[in-house]
């Protein structure tokens, strides 16, 4: 077996990309994509295929998203969030679920029943259609971990991802298998592969929501968008001077654009240059784009989500083949208030991925575009009082034309939060907190090979999935979860 020291990793990184970034300059536009630096592709795409990771920040719980139905484990679930605001403690009423079961085609060993939040009863119907798949118990894992390996003292034998529970970091392990810190992300590396089969490498990568490592590769960067469209480099473009005269600011344009002698002004006044460029070729390709698809007003995820389809619909005219796209939403850090505003956050998830889905549906490429939720960790089963604590593995939802839907993936975990010798009380850690049984590079290893990615290439990408599968000694923990098509 071999072992990933995930701060070595994070170190070689940081030391592969530190001349590139160094190149950029400190004032460079966020808006860049400086893929240019180097060339690696593991395929030649012929069709058209998108990734879209929806982060859940602040680390969602994962017990009234996906919430225990059938009697007995519903019982259980109640029991354990006894205490709380509403009427069943933090628990949600069983009569309430009714409306958001999910009924897969083949059912779940010991009659094990599940529902979505009532909040979400669109994404219940699309898993009841079959466009939509459950992933169970996914979290970081740098090896497959009992209970007693957790506790053991043993960290060479038995290691852990880094700063488990901590937001920050784990935010950080999910998308780039490190602390935070890490300077590569897994969604960039598929970048880095996909790069050569984009007519404009610049839009590979494509953030809606900020600067996130998820989409850093070794030379494939992420391009930032707003809900608007291209984000205007408008200093570049005016300047200061532009408030005195257009004039003024065209000539202070040409000034930060211009070729220099300088190697250091010349490299940043070249990708200062780009990025004007690129801004005005996304926004003449998106001008060709309308979606007769209604997303819900005052729903930052959906006017995200609204982008990224948006951008999906010009691809033709952007020359690209293979895209990888990330859309967020804050407020998940529930320890308090978790009955009053967790549904609210659950029904924008819900109403937006439906929005995207129906979108890529009118686009025509509903079978090319997968959409999949993460998060900084699950949290306890146990309440607080009016919350829930961090935890550490949670369930996950898994949207689009090519998933093998209305099914469950991983293992469903017992309803306990005990600490006996009993089986079900191994599967978590104390207060409920979920060992995961389904490990984050397994869960990107499946959307990587659906995307295009060599088997070869895998491990260069997720260097812990050889830890995993049959190959392994861990036939349980298959390197591809199959709910992909």
């Amino acid at each position: 077996m071999h072992l990933i020291d995930p701060r070595q990793q994070a170190r070689r990184a940081f030391l592969r990309r530190a001349g590139h970034l160094a190149l950029a300059g400190a004032a460079t536009p966020f808006g860049l994509n400086l893929a240019a630096f180097g060339d690696a592709a593991a395929f030649n795409a012929t069709d058209y295929r998108a990734l879209v990771c929806v982060f859940l920040f602040g680390g969602n719980d994962y017990a009234n998203t996906v919430v225990t139905y059938d009697t007995p484990s519903w019982q259980a679930y109640r029991n354990i969030r006894a205490s709380g605001p509403g009427p069943a403690g933090l628990a949600i009423e069983q009569a309430a679920l009714a409306g958001t079961l999910l009924n897969p085609t083949v059912a779940l060993p010991g009659a094990r029943q599940y529902a979505l939040h009532p909040a979400m009863p669109a994404l219940a119907g699309l898993f009841n259609s079959g466009q939509a798949a459950v992933l169970f118990n996914a979290g970081p894992l740098i090896r497959p971990t009992t209970k007693a390996e957790y506790f053991s003292a043993d960290r060479a034998r038995y290691p852990l991802p880094p700063q488990l529970m901590s937001h920050n970091d784990q935010q950080s392990v999910w998308q780039a298998q490190g602390a935070e810190g890490s300077t590569v992300g897994w969604g960039g590396n598929l970048g880095d592969l996909a790069m050569a089969s984009n007519g404009n490498s610049l839009f590979t990568c494509i953030s809606a929501t900020g600067n996130a490592v998820f989409l850093s590769g070794d030379t494939a960067q992420q391009y930032q968008v707003s809900t608007q469209g291209a984000v205007q480099v408008r200093a570049a473009r005016e300047g200061v001077f532009g408030l005195f005269s257009p004039a003024s600011g065209r000539a202070f344009g040409d000034l930060v654009t211009e070729t220099r002698a300088h190697v250091l002004e010349n490299e940043y006044n070249r990708v200062t240059r780009r990025s004007i460029e690129a801004e005005a070729q996304l926004t003449s390709a998106l001008a060709g784009v309308t979606l007769d698809t209604a997303f819900p007003a005052g729903n930052a995820l959906a006017e995200q989500m609204k982008i990224v389809a948006r951008v999906i619909g010009a691809r033709n005219v952007l020359g690209n083949k293979r895209q990888v796209f990330i859309v967020s939403l804050g407020g998940f850090d529930l320890h308090d208030n978790l009955v009053a505003t967790q549904p609210v956050l659950l029904r924008r998830v819900s109403e937006a991925m439906t929005a995207f889905h129906t979108a890529t549906v009118e686009l025509g490429v509903a079978d090319k575009v997968t959409s999949f939720t993460a998060s900084d960790f699950g949290r306890t089963l146990t309440s607080n009082g009016d919350g829930t604590d961090h935890g550490w593995g949670g369930h996950h939802l898994v949207l689009g034309g090519a998933v093998r839907g209305k099914a469950f993936y991983g293992v469903a975990p017992p309803v306990s939060v005990g600490d006996t010798a009993a089986p079900e009380d191994q599967w978590h850690i104390g207060q409920g907190r979920l060992i995961p049984s389904t490990s984050v590079d397994q869960y990107a290893a499946t959307l990587a090979r659906w995307f295009g990615v060599a088997e070869a290439e895998l491990a260069g990408i997720l260097p812990n999935l050889r830890n995993f599968g049959a190959a392994a000694g861990f036939p349980g923990y298959p390197t591809d979860l199959g709910f992909l098509a």
